[in-house]
C-alpha cells in the first residue's frame, strides 16, 4: 500500500512540475473573463459563507451557508464578467451587422480643480463601430 501511494504521489508531482513549467498562450475571450469573474466570485461568496457560519450558535449544523455563499458569488460573478464583458448598447461589426447588448457603466471620477468642485460621472457606452 505504502508503494503504491509513493508511486502515485511521484507520477502527480511529476506531472504538476510538468505542467507548471509550460507557457501558456490563452486568447482573450468573453468566455475567460466570465469565467474567471464566476470562479473569483464563488470563493468570495464562499469565505462569506464561511465567516458568517462562524457567528452562528452552532457552525458545524450550518455548513449549507458556505455552498448559498459559493452559488451567490458564482452568480455574481457571472453577471459582473457579462457586463464588462459588453461595451456598448448597439455595436456594428465588421459585416455591417448591429448587434445588441448590455452597455457597460463606468464610473468616473474627477478631482477638483482650480475652475469647480470635484464631479462624479457615469459613462455608458450607447453606440459603438469602427471606422
Amino acid at each position: 500500500m505504502k508503494k503504491i501511494k509513493r508511486m502515485l504521489m511521484m507520477f502527480f508531482a511529476a506531472i504538476f512540475s510538468i505542467t507548471w513549467a509550460a507557457p501558456c498562450f490563452a486568447v482573450e475571450s468573453a468566455f475567460k473573463e466570465i469565467f474567471q469573474d464566476s470562479l473569483y466570485g464563488g470563493l468570495t461568496g464562499s469565505l462569506i459563507g464561511a465567516a458568517v457560519m462562524a457567528f452562528a450558535k452552532r457552525p458545524g449544523n450550518h455548513l449549507e451557508y458556505i455552498g448559498y455563499g459559493a452559488a451567490g458569488g458564482v452568480l455574481a460573478g457571472a453577471a459582473f464578467g457579462a457586463l464588462r464583458i459588453a461595451k456598448s448598447l448597439a455595436e456594428v461589426d465588421e459585416k455591417g451587422k448591429v448587434r445588441f447588448a448590455i452597455p457597460a457603466v463606468i464610473p468616473d471620477f474627477s478631482e477638483a480643480n482650480s475652475r469647480g468642485p470635484s464631479s462624479y460621472v457615469i459613462n455608458a457606452g450607447l453606440l459603438s463601430g469602427k471606422f
